[in-house]
């Protein structure tokens, strides 16, 4: 497909994926302007905070995670799992629950292991067997209405557990930090929209280098999850593999897998996505990294988040990943929106229950 081709791209993309990419921005500052008007109990003695979710929702959790490190003083932890860690217990830890569906079973596994345990618990969903949960064992539930698929709600996720966090004291990002950040996607977004041409658009042309190539996906810092979710929108979005990883524990493995298979590895391609925000080392060691998978043969690329906060970077970087998904997604002719592997699976599960 030409990427040019708008009545093609129309055509495939028959749910519209793209007005859900385009509209991010938008959904972030409604997400942020909502999240910091709720409020929650005046809990006190929260020691450490358990973020449980799956794909999407999880996602969000290794973002606003990331985020905060520097500064928060209590662990925040991302469960993608039924149960609970052991440690888990008592009033002193937060279990934050989020489901877009409400459904997620084992999202809803974490939720009565925190009731049974005394953990405080809050919930974040649409609605859904977790939203009635929540209500007959009075917690606190923030809800939000989203009706496109879960991969696309990540602002509603983000937005919300910042307000949690922030009210609680572990993070300090503010409804004009998201404004603002909402504005600069609006601004660079120009760049990457359908109807702006190849020779002007870079996400198109990034997408047309990933085309038949297996994709390792770099970052550190904040942006370490950034590239988890490249991988995720490529996986669902352009039906496609990919890999994620993180610098600088890369150097101390995979920078040793570049040997074999020649073949596999001559149609892959290595892209590392940097920040300004990135600890001055992980700068160096993304450069020379990418140097060494260069003379390994294997081709590389980079992309450097753009914006005056890293909260910017962060989301400017986010918005990127999922235009290039979808362009791959019209490179291979696939609609972006089903994900027929995933619900035939879950099927296939729900008959051994």
């Amino acid at each position: 497909m030409i990427l040019d081709d708008l009545t093609a791209m129309q055509q495939l993309d028959s749910s519209r994926m793209i007005d859900e990419i385009d509209h991010l921005p938008d959904q972030l500052e409604e997400a942020a302007r909502t999240a910091f008007s709720l409020t929650l109990p005046a809990w006190k003695g929260i020691q450490r905070v358990v973020i449980a979710g799956m794909g999407g929702s999880a996602i969000a959790g290794d973002l606003i995670s990331a985020s905060i490190a520097s500064t928060c003083p209590v662990p925040v932890i991302v469960h993608r799992d039924y149960g609970l860690p052991a440690w888990a217990q008592s009033p002193d830890c937060l279990v934050i629950c989020c489901s877009h569906s409400g459904n997620t079973e084992e999202t809803l596994s974490s939720f009565d292991a925190a009731i049974e345990r005394n953990c405080r618990a809050a919930v974040i969903t649409t609605g859904g067997e977790l939203l009635s949960s929540a209500r007959s064992s009075n917690v606190p539930v923030w809800t939000f209405t989203h009706n496109g698929q879960p991969r696309s709600a990540i602002g509603f996720g983000f937005a919300y557990l910042a307000g949690i966090l922030t009210q609680l004291g572990f993070a300090s990002v503010s409804l004009e930090d998201f404004i603002n950040t909402a504005n600069w996607m609006r601004h660079e977004q120009q760049k990457y929209l359908v109807s702006t041409p190849v020779v002007k658009n870079p996400a198109k042309r990034q997408a047309g280098q990933m085309v038949d190539r297996n994709m390792f996906l770099f970052a550190s810092g904040q942006l370490t999850p950034v590239a988890r979710r490249w991988k995720g929108q490529i996986n669902e979005l352009a039906k496609a593999p990919a890999a994620a990883d993180q610098l600088p524990e890369a150097d101390h493995n995979s920078l040793a897998g570049t040997v074999f298979p020649p073949e596999l590895l001559a149609h892959s391609l290595a892209l590392f996505i940097q920040s300004t925000a990135d600890h001055p080392s992980n700068r160096v060691r993304s450069n020379l990294t990418r140097r060494a998978y260069m003379l390994a043969g294997i081709p590389t690329d980079h992309f450097t988040a753009c914006g005056e906060s890293p909260l910017q970077q962060l989301w400017s970087a986010i918005h990127y990943g999922d235009y290039i998904s979808y362009y791959l997604a019209m490179l291979y002719g696939v609609d972006p929106t089903p994900i027929d592997a995933i619900q035939d699976f879950k099927k296939e599960l729900g008959k051994t229950k």
